[in-house]
């Protein structure tokens, strides 16, 4: 897991996991493993959130309910009581808060479960830090802040209700699944989104590594979105996923913007 590395942050980091721009959360991280709790305790808590850890699953109930957070970060398998009971409770509690479940659990049956009591979304293990951020933010917009019917990055901007994708004024016409993975991409512009975010959220499976459709998709927009002569809008991090960065410095040695993958 990559948590290991959380001591280097400093705030041109925090930015480029487009924390800096949303209010501070309240995070409670309910996990056993103390090395991978005190590592996502310390990197949220840089990245500008007031973040606390607990292993045990009925003292995290209880200071969920004397004090609820804004967010949960749940472990399944914790002792004192079971990440699903302790979802069961807060959820009865009538407390709504996002929970993001953090289980090593593979079968489908088990992160049906969590859904179906209310979690808001999974992460496998092991995952990377930037993913676990990208899916805070998301979780958030999605449950915390207001809807939006339109996205914008640079010129580019996608109308949510109408479908209607634009760049500098001009239309473009892309199918209902390039929309869906543009849609992805810039409602987490900066950050990298994973196969395996892309994946779930656009074609409902786990990315196995074998499936070329996601090159094949981010070629097909890189097409129709990008200009003759200019660096595409979104790139390729290499061992990583995508990225859509409008307007930025060159990108590190990692990324690339080339529309061969």
């Amino acid at each position: 897991m990559n948590y290991d590395n959380e001591e280097n942050r400093t705030e041109s980091d925090s930015q480029q996991h487009g924390i800096a721009d949303h209010k501070p959360l309240k995070i409670l991280v309910v996990e056993d493993d103390w090395k991978i709790r005190k590592s996502l305790v310390r990197g949220l808590n840089d990245l500008g959130h007031e973040c606390d850890g607990e292993s045990d699953g009925e003292i995290a109930l209880r200071h969920i309910l004397t004090e609820p957070p804004d967010l949960i970060l749940l472990d399944l398998l914790i002792p004192g009581k079971a990440g699903v009971d302790v979802l069961k409770a807060v959820r009865a509690e009538g407390i709504k808060c996002p929970i993001i479940v953090l289980t090593a659990l593979t079968a489908v049956e088990d992160r049906v479960q969590g859904l179906r009591l209310g979690a808001d979304d999974y992460l496998m293990k092991p995952f990377a830090f930037d993913e676990l951020v990208a899916r805070i933010d998301a979780v958030t917009r999605r449950t915390m802040l207001p809807p939006v019917a339109e996205l914008q990055a640079g010129d580019m901007t996608l109308d949510l209700i109408s479908h209607r994708v634009e760049r500098n004024g001009e239309p473009i016409d892309l199918s209902p699944t390039e929309f869906s993975v543009l849609e992805l991409l810039m409602r987490h512009e900066g950050l990298v989104v994973t196969r395996d975010m892309l994946c779930r959220n656009v074609w409902g499976f786990e990315w196995s590594g074998t499936t070329n459709a996601i090159e094949v998709q981010i070629n097909r927009l890189r097409r129709k979105i990008d200009r003759d002569g200019e660096e595409s809008m979104i790139k390729t991090i290499r061992g990583r996923g995508y990225a859509v960065r409008m307007n930025r410095p060159a990108d590190t040695p990692q990324a690339t913007s080339t529309n061969s993958d």
